[in-house]
């Protein structure tokens, strides 16, 4: 059984998430398929995050994240810098890595770094240890990443989780069905194995 994990590299709830999926698997006997898009544009176009320029929300999610993360046994030291500036080029790499298959690595390489080490995500030194981890020539992917057919396909993507209904990230999705937040997996999984 098949499920979408539709992520944004830039999103701190995504980093729990994927976080988890290797043991959902191993648990549930499903198989998360990786879905980059970029976020950002589906949140400038219904008017922005909802964590920037509100210091209560701001502050709830990093206690939330930091909460959830010991919970999960998730490493990562507190506070990352947020928003990153640079991330669209990391998720055209993402996109690259999905369609090589080895997406869920890399994604969880730049988490890391971005969560643990403080190398922020989306900068060159993120990405380039990211991808020495996992064993990727960052030449090749960078020279990829860069195209503008890899522009394109993760523009393509945002199409598509604009048509599905998608406004955040993360999100679980089982055909039409759409399972906001990092939360929901179970009820993804629930949903998936009932129908």
């Amino acid at each position: 059984m098949e499920i979408e994990f539709w992520f944004s590299i830039g999103s701190t709830y995504s980093y729990l998430a994927l976080s988890q999926l290797s043991a959902l698997e191993k648990e549930h006997g499903v198989h998360f398929v990786m879905r980059p898009f970029n976020v950002r544009k589906l949140m400038i176009e219904q008017a922005g995050n909802p964590f920037l320029n509100n210091e209560k929300k701001m502050a709830y999610m990093w206690r939330d994240i930091e909460r959830r993360a010991r919970k999960f046994g998730v490493a990562a030291k507190f506070p990352v810098q947020y928003p990153i500036e640079e991330f669209v080029l990391t998720n055209q790499m993402a996109a690259l890595a999905a369609q090589e298959g080895w997406c869920r690595d890399f994604a969880l390489r730049v988490y890391h770094h971005w969560f643990v080490a403080g190398i922020v995500a989306g900068s060159s030194k993120n990405t380039t240890q990211s991808l020495l981890d996992i064993g990727q020539d960052p030449e090749r992917v960078l020279r990829r990443a860069a195209t503008e057919s890899a522009a394109q396909a993760l523009d393509a993507a945002t199409d598509r989780a604009r048509s599905l209904g998608i406004f955040g990230a993360p999100n679980f999705v089982v055909g039409s069905e759409v399972f906001w937040g990092g939360d929901r997996a179970a009820d993804a999984i629930d949903f998936a194995l009932s129908n």
